[in-house]
């Protein structure tokens, strides 16, 4: 593509250098009119009209050769040269040219002297005009061409861009997924890891002080025959309560990345109920066994988890994802 585009900007420079001479001899010949019109009329028929770059050049050389001819009062086969000039400057609205052409018209139809070698001259320009128009003609078709070209090159490259751009955006897609499907297993390996840590410290004590704690909450003040189950249920409660709690501390950091070590870090005046809240629930204990824990009752448990919750987004942000895989 950059290659092409050098080989046309060579092409039109090296156009522009070709013609640049025209104007100088067209000039040339129009010092001459006055003075030695047959000398203007020779400058003239020697310039190869079929070399030239530009209509405004042509319309130029057909204006003053048609008046070399007048000048020099010689007859001419057709009107073709003048029709040049009288074309051009119409269509362009240069009213002083267009009317000169017009006059030398009028004045080309008077009979003139006819001499063989001016004839044979005219007519080897209308020929070179005729050369000058197909290659015109055929710059044009290339020039298209190579607009073309270059619209279809470009929005190609558009499109090429477009699909490396969305591949991008594909693998960026791709590579976020990975990385959230990494750190969601990342995340349940350390709740599995909780679990069997809680099982192993508690040696399957904590299961059964769990199902007991249902029973208990389920059945809490309804017959004095229970009453022993009760009183054990309670001692076992009491013992998680205070004796078990620093392993489960522990526990929690260990397979929670230190959250409650930053929690403290964080928020350092922390009340110690709201501490052994956040213990329990980052221990995946349920409800009813938070309720039995605390002595609260459920509603009561709700209503501190939920301000727990807000107090620590405002005073811990920077902890987010930790705190939600707590609650």
């Amino acid at each position: 593509m950059r290659n092409l585009l050098y080989i046309i900007i060579l092409l039109v420079v090296t156009g522009c250098g070709y013609s640049n001479s025209y104007p100088e001899a067209l000039d040339e010949a129009q010092r001459l009119m006055q003075s030695d019109p047959s000398a203007a009329l020779s400058r003239l028929n020697g310039l190869d009209v079929s070399e030239f770059h530009d209509s405004a050049t042509m319309a130029r050389w057909a204006l003053l050769y048609s008046e070399a001819m007048v000048v020099n009062k010689l007859a001419v086969p057709t009107d073709t040269i003048v029709n040049i000039a009288v074309d051009y400057y119409g269509r362009n609205n240069l009213t002083a040219e267009f009317q000169k052409a017009s006059r030398l018209k009028a004045l080309m139809g008077a009979v003139g002297k006819r001499d063989d070698l001016a004839t044979a001259l005219y007519l080897q320009k209308e020929k070179e005009f005729m050369l000058y128009r197909e290659r015109t003609r055929r710059e044009q078709i290339m020039f298209v061409g190579i607009i073309i070209f270059l619209i279809a090159a470009g929005l190609i490259a558009w499109m090429r861009q477009r699909i490396r751009m969305q591949s991008l955006q594909n693998e960026s897609l791709m590579a976020e997924a990975s990385g959230l499907r990494s750190r969601i297993a990342a995340t349940r390996g350390d709740v599995s890891r909780l679990e069997t840590t809680l099982q192993e410290l508690l040696d399957k004590r904590f299961d059964l002080i769990d199902s007991l704690c249902q029973t208990y909450y389920e059945s809490q003040g309804t017959k004095t025959e229970r009453k022993s189950i009760v009183d054990k249920v309670k001692s076992e409660i009491e013992s998680v309560r205070t004796d078990s709690f620093p392993e489960m501390e522990k526990a929690v950091n260990a397979c929670r990345n230190n959250i409650l070590e930053k929690i403290k870090k964080s928020w350092p005046d922390m009340k110690p109920d709201d501490y052994r809240l956040l213990v329990y629930l980052a221990s995946g204990l349920s409800t009813r066994t938070i309720c039995l824990l605390l002595e609260e009752s459920a509603d009561v448990v709700y209503k501190r988890k939920s301000r727990l919750k807000s107090r620590l987004k405002e005073r811990c942000g920077a902890l987010g994802s930790d705190i939600s895989a707590v609650f």
